[in-house]
C-alpha cells in the first residue's frame, strides 16, 4: 500500500494559496499609493535656506511635516519637535514672525473666530483642561502661538485653530532655549 503526500495542512496551504493568489497578483501590479506623512517623517533643515542669520535663535515650523525646528543662536544646537498644526490652511499664517513674550501656565481666551465655529468656548485659566498646556510663546501676529497641550493626539495631526503645538514636556525644553526675539518661519 503506497503512503499519499498529501496531507490535511497541505490541502490546506493549498486552498489558502488558490483564494490569495488574485489579491497578491493584483497588489503586485497597482501603483505605490503616496506615502502619508506623519510625525516620523522629519527630513533635517538647514537654517541657512531660511534665514540670513540666526541672530537670538531660529524656528521653522513645517506645517507638512508637522515638525518645528529649532537651532540656537550659536548654531551649536539643533532640535526637531513633533507638532501638531492648523486644521485647515484658512487658519494657517505662513511666514515670518518672531517670539515676543512667553508664559509658564498660559491662560486661555478663545478668539471669536474660535467662538463662531464653537458658542460653547469660554475662558480657561490655566490648568489641565487649559488647551495651551503648560507653556505659551507668543508670536508678533495676534492670536498666534507655540504651546504646548494637555491633549497628546493632536501632535502629528491638523488639529489646532492656527498655532503650533507641541507635547508639555517639549515645549517645556523648547520655552527655555527659545529666548524672546527668536525668529520664527512657519512655511
Amino acid at each position: 500500500m503506497t503512503r499519499s503526500n498529501l496531507t490535511r495542512r497541505k490541502m490546506i496551504a493549498a486552498g489558502a494559496a488558490t483564494l490569495f493568489a488574485p489579491a497578491i497578483v493584483k497588489a503586485e501590479e497597482a501603483p505605490l499609493a503616496p506615502v502619508r506623512r506623519n510625525a516620523m517623517s522629519f527630513v533635517p533643515q538647514r537654517w541657512q535656506d531660511h534665514f540670513d542669520e540666526l541672530g537670538e535663535a531660529a524656528i521653522v515650523a513645517d506645517t507638512v511635516s508637522r515638525a518645528l525646528h529649532f537651532w540656537s543662536g550659536d548654531g551649536q544646537t539643533y532640535k526637531i519637535y513633533p507638532t501638531s498644526v492648523p486644521r485647515t490652511d484658512e487658519l494657517t499664517k505662513r511666514g515670518y514672525t518672531s517670539i515676543v513674550r512667553k508664559r509658564v501656565g498660559p491662560d486661555w481666551t478663545p478668539t471669536p473666530s474660535m467662538i463662531e465655529r464653537d458658542p460653547t468656548l469660554k475662558y480657561m485659566p490655566p490648568g489641565p483642561a487649559n488647551p495651551l498646556g503648560t507653556h505659551a510663546m507668543y508670536l508678533s501676529w495676534p492670536a498666534y502661538l507655540i504651546h504646548g497641550t494637555h491633549d497628546t493626539r493632536k501632535i502629528g495631526r491638523q488639529s489646532s485653530d492656527g498655532c503650533i503645538g507641541l507635547y508639555n514636556h517639549m515645549v517645556e525644553e523648547l520655552f527655555a532655549i527659545a529666548p524672546v526675539g527668536t525668529q520664527v518661519l512657519i512655511i
